[in-house]
């Protein structure tokens, strides 16, 4: 009777997103263990991925379902897990993203195989939202975000740029190739310094091992790109800090992130136990707040629905290259990133997560700065 009344509460819960379990639409969820259903309640998003991990429900669109949940905003009548609880209250008072466990942060997701990321992501690694303005090649995508970078910053031939979050080299290794920069790209990941430096071999490159704040040096412009929801709500302000002590006064600091609608201080319970550990996405009150002072606010831009194609451009990938990686990753693991990919399209989709470009100037572009898209 318990468990009838477990599978009922669920059931209601997503009709009200228009999800059935086991319906017929390829959003609705095909239950394969009862189990599933206190596990849910129990554990919130946390036992959903988990469960799925472990093979308990399928679903032939995850991303929509995703994206159903989401637009409904069942997170908001579902109870938090124990563990999400927890986490909230640690991170209250541990900075889980302090200098000395940065490291062990990036190796977790970073470093687990450059072999995956070469087979998902694009031909130059980017590893972050692609601009897919007149196009449908994630290639072409990637090359125009990064291109849209370098023109925000009116960049020039023999300007210098420091990369915070420098990834595979791929914002670098462009802005050198294309624009003639010569960029300082720094990275926590082993895995990314020892690719990078390949990738980049011969250009004007630098590709160091090195934390944000321990970077003393000036540069004409400074670029973030995917790095800011590593860095934690407790250290923004150090971040901003850091980016203005190495931007020359004249200079340019551009900000892409992935951006959340409201303030939070912990992570996601599954994302932070699977996928990105002491990852937490900020918000736009966060980060204004923790550039009082420091910066002037030129231009934003919001291209959030294009991390849903993005990231179901690296599903295909990922999926299409599996017989070649399941050698090194076992079934729960596919599991795992299938539904991570998949269900973070589906948050874009559902316009729960964005994607902020910010151009900051130290003191305002005299005259006004000229908006690029």
């Amino acid at each position: 009777m318990k468990n009838l009344a477990l599978k009922q509460q669920v059931t209601d819960l997503l009709a009200i997103a228009g999800v059935t379990v086991n319906g017929s639409d390829p959003w609705d969820l095909q239950v394969h263990d009862d189990r599933f259903y206190k596990r849910v309640l129990r554990d919130g998003t946390l036992g959903l991925g988990e469960s799925y991990m472990d093979g308990w429900w399928d679903c032939a669109q995850i991303d929509a379902f995703a994206f159903r949940v989401l637009r409904a905003d069942l997170y908001k009548k579902a109870n938090l897990s124990w563990k999400a609880i927890l986490e909230m209250l640690l991170a209250r008072f541990i900075n889980m993203q302090a200098k000395s466990k940065a490291t062990q942060n990036a190796r977790r997701h970073y470093d687990i195989s450059n072999k995956l990321y070469q087979f998902m992501l694009d031909k130059r690694l980017n590893y972050s939202c692609g601009y897919w303005k007149n196009t449908d090649s994630l290639d072409v995508a990637q090359e125009n975000k990064l291109d849209l970078i370098c023109r925000k910053l009116s960049l020039k031939p023999g300007q210098t740029v420091l990369d915070i979050g420098c990834g595979w080299g791929g914002f670098a290794k462009f802005a050198a190739e294309k624009y003639g920069a010569v960029v300082t790209g720094i990275t926590v990941s082993e895995e990314q310094v020892a690719l990078g430096r390949e990738l980049c071999k011969g250009l004007p490159v630098e590709i160091r091992l090195q934390d944000y704040r321990d970077i003393k040096e000036e540069f004409d412009h400074v670029v973030s790109v995917g790095m800011a929801e590593h860095v934690g709500y407790r250290n923004h302000r150090t971040f901003m800090e850091v980016a203005a002590r190495c931007l020359k006064a004249d200079g340019l600091f551009l900000l892409h992130t992935i951006g959340q609608n409201f303030s939070r201080t912990s992570a996601d319970p599954f994302t932070n136990t699977y996928i990105f550990p002491n990852c937490v996405i900020p918000s736009m009150k966060q980060l204004s707040g923790a550039m009082e002072q420091l910066f002037v606010v030129e231009d934003v831009h919001n291209f959030g629905p294009y991390y849903d194609l993005t990231l179901q451009a690296w599903f295909t990938n990922f999926n299409a290259h599996w017989p070649e990686l399941k050698a090194d990753f076992d079934e729960r693991f596919y599991r795992m990133w299938k539904y991570y990919l998949l269900s973070s399209a589906g948050s874009f989709r559902a316009r729960q997560n964005q994607l902020w470009q910010l151009v900051l100037s130290k003191k305002g572009v005299l005259g006004g700065y000229e908006a690029v898209r």
